[in-house]
C-alpha cells in the first residue's frame, strides 16, 4: 500500500509540472517541461539499476543513445531514410512503426544489448564496475559514430517528425515511476537490495547477486531506451554525441542529489536541477543582455558544485533513501 501512495504523490507531482504548460506558459515553458519530463524517465530508470544494487553506472546514457536510433529507423518514412540516412541497408529502409510501438521497440532492442554485455559487467563491484561502465559508453559512442548505414556516423541525423510531446512525456515519466516502485518492492528488488547492503550474507541466504543485478540492469535500459526515442522524437536532429559525457553526468548529479536509493530522490533532483538550471540560465541572460559582463557556462558549474555538496554534506542525497 505505500508504495502506492508513493506512487500516487510522484504522478500527482508530475501532473502539476504538467498542468504549468496548460496555464499558458508558452512553447519555451512546454519545452522545458518536456525535457524534464524526459529527464523523470532517465534519472528512473538509473535509479533501478544504481540504486537497488549500489553500483555507480557511466553507461546507461549508452542505451539513450541506442533507444534514439532504434526509435527513428521505424518511425522515418522510406523517403526521409533515403535523404537522412543515405547509406542505410536495403532491409532497414521499409521498416515502419507508428510512434508509441516505436518506442517500445527501441526499448526492447536497447534491454536486449544490455542483457548481452551485462553478465560479465554484472559481475563487477566497486571501481572496476565504474570503469568497465564507462567503458561501455566509449565503445557505444565510437560505434555510434562510425557505423555509417545506421547512424550516419559523425553527422547530424535530421528529418526527424516530432513526435513528443509533454503528454507523451509525461505518461513515460509515470510508467518509470510505477514500473521502479513495483520493482523496488519485488521479491527481485529485495534481494538486490540486500546484496548491496551486504553482499556475504546475501550470498549466504541465497541471493544470486549477478543475476539480480542483470534483471535490474535490463529493466533499467529498456526505460533508458525508450527515454532515448522520446528525446529523438522532441529533438528533432541529432548526433552521437548527444549520448555522452554531458548527458552521462547531468542524469547522475541528478539522481545524486535527489538520492540514488529512492524513487522519490530520482524525481526530486530531476526537478531540484531542472528548476535551478532554468532560473540561473534566465539569470544569465539578463546579465548578458545587460552588457555588462558577459557570463556563460554557470550553469554546470552550479551543477557540479552542487553535487560535490550533496556528496560531502548528505551523501544520501535530499530524500535520504526515504519515500515521500
Amino acid at each position: 500500500m505505500r508504495r502506492w501512495r508513493t506512487g500516487a504523490i510522484l504522478i500527482g507531482l508530475l501532473i502539476a509540472a504538467q498542468g504549468v504548460t496548460l496555464l499558458g506558459g508558452g512553447a519555451i515553458v512546454e519545452r522545458v517541461i518536456t525535457l524534464m519530463l524526459i529527464h523523470v524517465v532517465l534519472a528512473v530508470a538509473l535509479h533501478i539499476f544504481m540504486g537497488g544494487s549500489g553500483v555507480v553506472s557511466f553507461g546507461q546514457i549508452a542505451f539513450m543513445g541506442i533507444g534514439a536510433y532504434a526509435s527513428i529507423l521505424f518511425t522515418l518514412t522510406e523517403r526521409g531514410k533515403r535523404v537522412a540516412l543515405p547509406n542505410l541497408y536495403a532491409p532497414l529502409i521499409d521498416l515502419a512503426l507508428p510512434y508509441l510501438p516505436a518506442l517500445i521497440a527501441a526499448g526492447l532492442i536497447a534491454a536486449l544489448c544490455a542483457a548481452m554485455v551485462g553478465l560479465p559487467l554484472m559481475r563487477l563491484s566497486g571501481g572496476a564496475a565504474v570503469i568497465a561502465t564507462f567503458a561501455l559508453l566509449v565503445i557505444v559512442n565510437v560505434v555510434l559514430l562510425n557505423w555509417n548505414q545506421v547512424t550516419n556516423g559523425p553527422r547530424t541525423v535530421f528529418g526527424i517528425e516530432r513526435l513528443t510531446n509533454s503528454w507523451a512525456a509525461l505518461g513515460w515519466a509515470a510508467a518509470a515511476v510505477i514500473a521502479a516502485l513495483a520493482f523496488k518492492e519485488s521479491r527481485w528488488g529485495l534481494m538486490l537490495r540486500a546484496s548491496r547492503e551486504d553482499a556475504r550474507a546475501a550470498e549466504s541466504i541465497g541471493v544470486d547477486i549477478v543475476r539480480m543485478r542483470w534483471i535490474a540492469w535490463v529493466i533499467s535500459a529498456f526505460f533508458t531506451g525508450a527515454a532515448g526515442g522520446l528525446y529523438a522524437h522532441f529533438i528533432g536532429s541529432f548526433g552521437a554525441s548527444a549520448f555522452y559525457l554531458s548527458t552521462t553526468f547531468l542524469i547522475l548529479a541528478m539522481l545524486v542529489i535527489g538520492g540514488a536509493r529512492s524513487v522519490s530522490g530520482a524525481v526530486i533532483g530531476v526537478f531540484t536541477i531542472t528548476l535551478l538550471s532554468e532560473l540561473l540560465r534566465a539569470a544569465e541572460a539578463a546579465i548578458n543582455v545587460g552588457g555588462a559582463i558577459s557570463v556563460s557556462g554557470a550553469t554546470s558549474l552550479l551543477i557540479s558544485l552542487l553535487m560535490l555538496i550533496a556528496l560531502i554534506v548528505r551523501p544520501g542525497g535530499l530524500m535520504g533513501g526515504r519515500e515521500l
